[in-house]
């Protein structure tokens, strides 16, 4: 698909993750709003959902829109904390870190997750499958220094 291979060209660009962390996310959250939690603008490039989490400061939710990989049973999703490429780690990641019970509205339903970071084995096995979902990780990898934080939400038990 070129289209396919034209979105993932420009999203690998340093111009792209100039702009695109400030316009994406104010998109999809107008869009989400809009459609009663149904839609988010950037699943016509990836899958995503909206993750509310704990603010690991201040202790008070924080909603943001995100690109997953979903995951073969339909009860697990993957996250990258890749920030575009840029050098720090983005801040729903450290909420994870602090506090990994949170919830994602996902396809219009409210879910409650658990967020696991991947370390080892377990981690380059996902990066591996990411790569194929998405390769201009690869790209985000390569311009910073940090390895970027990958994480695996679970349906938490009702």
């Amino acid at each position: 698909m070129i289209g396919v291979r034209m979105v993932q060209r420009v999203s690998s660009t340093r111009g792209f993750a100039k702009v695109a962390p400030h316009v994406i996310p104010a998109l999809d959250r107008a869009v989400h709003r809009l459609t009663g939690g149904r839609y988010l603008l950037s699943t016509q490039m990836l899958p995503g959902l909206i993750l509310t989490s704990t603010g690991a400061r201040t202790g008070l939710p924080r909603r943001t829109p995100l690109a997953c990989m979903p995951e073969g049973d339909g009860k697990g999703w993957l996250l990258v904390g890749s920030n575009f490429g840029r050098p720090g780690h983005p801040a729903w990641s450290h909420n994870l870190l602090a506090h990994p019970e949170a919830s994602i509205s996902w396809k219009g339903r409210d879910i409650p997750v658990i967020a696991r970071l991947l370390a080892g084995e377990e981690r380059a096995e996902a990066w591996t499958a990411l790569l194929e979902f998405w390769p201009p990780y690869a790209t985000y990898q390569a311009r910073v220094t940090r390895q970027i934080r990958l994480f695996r939400l679970t349906e938490a038990p009702r």
